[in-house]
């Protein structure tokens, strides 16, 4: 059995997931061009990257987060929780998009899958990619290393919230997964449809790590304020 079924999901999904994916390509591309083109982007170069994948997901909504914060000048966005939840969080569903991209074709060109379904092979692959990814980005990032503190055990630190954050992230992500192949609304991996349910999937695990997200940036204000 594989994730084909999606015998339930109502007829009205189609439209509204070509519209909102549509929405979000767009909103990625206005922030890539106001960033590379019109050089307004004022943010980290890693930043630079996670705003437009940023937009690929919350779409539309990216476009007010990212002319508030994304804009913003370092001197500006030091010791707002606002700023550094973000500069914190995105990533995380960043590297979930960008994990996503990979891992789903990787799985259905391979055909892998564990215990009967494709499912639990994407969720692992996904989980593994995004792992690496935001472990990078923890690392290299001046904000994770505002949290982390600085020495001899950074790269230990780094992967440490990674992987609590990525666990964190997959309480939503995962779960909503779960729902859907339970409720038979799991759709095809190259229905546009799939694309829509995952990218609510996304905005589902940054909500299950905001807890940890925000301690995060508390910490990374404090260290700041000292």
């Amino acid at each position: 059995m594989t994730m084909t079924m999606g015998a339930n999901l109502p007829a009205w999904v189609g439209p509204l997931a070509w519209t909102y994916v549509v929405l979000s390509i767009v909103s990625a591309v206005i922030i890539t061009v106001d960033i590379v083109v019109r050089g307004r982007g004022r943010t980290s170069r890693a930043m630079a990257v996670v705003w437009p994948i940023t937009a690929l997901y919350l779409g539309p909504f990216a476009l007010p987060a990212y002319v508030r914060y994304g804009r913003a000048t370092a001197s500006a966005t030091t010791g707002r929780d606002g700023t550094a939840t973000l500069h914190l969080g995105l990533p995380g569903g960043a590297a979930s998009v960008v994990a996503h991209l990979i891992g789903v074709p990787l799985v259905l060109v391979t055909g892998w899958t564990i215990a009967g379904l494709d499912m639990w092979a994407m969720i692992a692959v996904i989980a593994v990619l995004a792992l690496g990814l935001l472990f990078l980005f923890e690392y290299t990032s001046r904000a994770a290393v505002g949290a982390l503190g600085r020495g001899r055990n950074t790269l230990l630190r780094a992967g440490a919230v990674a992987l609590a954050t990525i666990v964190a992230f997959d309480l939503g992500m995962v779960g909503w997964m779960v729902v859907l192949h339970l409720g038979a609304l799991m759709p095809p991996a190259d229905d546009v449809s799939f694309v829509f349910l995952m990218q609510i999937g996304v905005v589902i695990g940054l909500a299950t790590a905001f807890p940890l997200i925000s301690a995060l940036a508390r910490r990374v204000n404090a260290t700041a304020a000292h």
